[in-house]
């Protein structure tokens, strides 16, 4: 694939690993936007100028207002791709952004699954899905990542990869509660097993493709943020299980609250019915009072098995 002139929204961990990723082969420019201040490195609008590939690097919070103000200046052919795993403050997932404001005149994708950014940097491989509708878009964010150790695989349920994604994240803190409250390797295994059966159950209900739940995308990456050692979102379980609730925070501002921000969003803006998924109100219930969680979850193994 001849070089391309890419623009990367963000640089945080994930914006640094994808422009160096990408550097080699492509034209590569940045962009950030100080969250306090609000000053941009340069205006969106100008540094966009010419560019054929936007990397959306950051969180679903400011989605909205990027795609609209980059919908008027891209140009036609011109492909958008987002990583971000949460919900903005109307309930939407970066894919309904999208669709809002790119619809068929700008190429739009997802793109999900177990890529930790210290290990991409490490120049360890990454596997991801990469979710879109549009004719030949996914092969295009494919075949940008050739010769890197960043590997996918083609999806065409966007919308059922994006809430996947998404919702994986708030199942991840109770994993990681049972790890802090040191509850054993077995029941590890049994809540990745309800998390995700669960999840397919919510996908389907939303429009998506149950077995969606069971990629890259879904079963994919809840192991890996449920096990590995940098997730803030199993960090953030393990914390609220030993009465260290400082790092809670509803804001989906920030990446490391997607999860609670996506339980918040979905409660507040009734989403999809939550109350009929067990463990999902489980982990709301964990959210809202942690020191009751070990009682729940023996109450809800009881029922499983009784």
């Amino acid at each position: 694939m001849p070089g391309k002139r890419v623009l990367v929204l963000g640089q945080g961990a994930m914006g640094q690993a994808f422009e160096a990723l990408l550097s080699p082969r492509h034209d590569v420019a940045a962009w950030d936007r100080d969250l306090t201040t609000g000053v941009e490195t340069q205006p969106l609008e100008q540094a966009a100028r010419e560019r054929e590939v936007v990397v959306f690097a950051l969180p679903a919070h400011p989605h909205d207002e990027l795609a609209a103000r980059l919908a008027p200046c891209l140009q036609a052919g011109a492909v958008c791709f987002s990583i971000a795993k949460g919900l903005d403050e109307r309930g939407r997932t970066p894919a309904q952004v999208f669709e809002h404001h790119f619809g068929t005149r700008i190429d739009w994708a997802l793109v999900y699954g177990p890529m930790l950014a210290r290990e991409l940097q490490a120049g360890s491989d990454g596997f991801a899905m990469v979710a879109s509708t549009r004719p030949g878009a996914g092969e295009r964010v494919r075949a940008l990542f050739e010769g890197t150790a960043l590997r996918f695989q083609l999806l065409d349920d966007v919308h059922g990869a994006a809430w996947a994604a998404i919702l994986k994240n708030v199942y991840v803190p109770l994993i990681g509660a049972a790890d802090g409250l040191g509850l054993g390797d077995n029941l590890r295994g049994f809540l990745v097993a309800e998390a995700t059966n669960e999840l397919a159950r919510i996908v389907a209900s939303m429009g998506g493709r149950p077995e969606t739940a069971y990629t890259l995308a879904g079963l994919g990456d809840l192991v890996t943020t449920a096990t590995g050692a940098s997730s803030h979102h199993r960090r953030l379980g393990a914390d609220l299980a030993v009465g260290r609730s400082s790092g809670l925070a509803a804001s989906g501002t920030y990446i490391r609250s997607e999860g609670v921000h996506a339980a918040a969003m979905v409660r507040e803006h009734a989403l999809f019915a939550w109350e009929r998924f067990e463990l999902f109100a489980l982990v709301c219930d964990f959210l809202h009072d942690p020191a009751r969680l070990q009682q729940r979850l023996g109450d809800y193994v009881a029922r499983r098995f009784g």
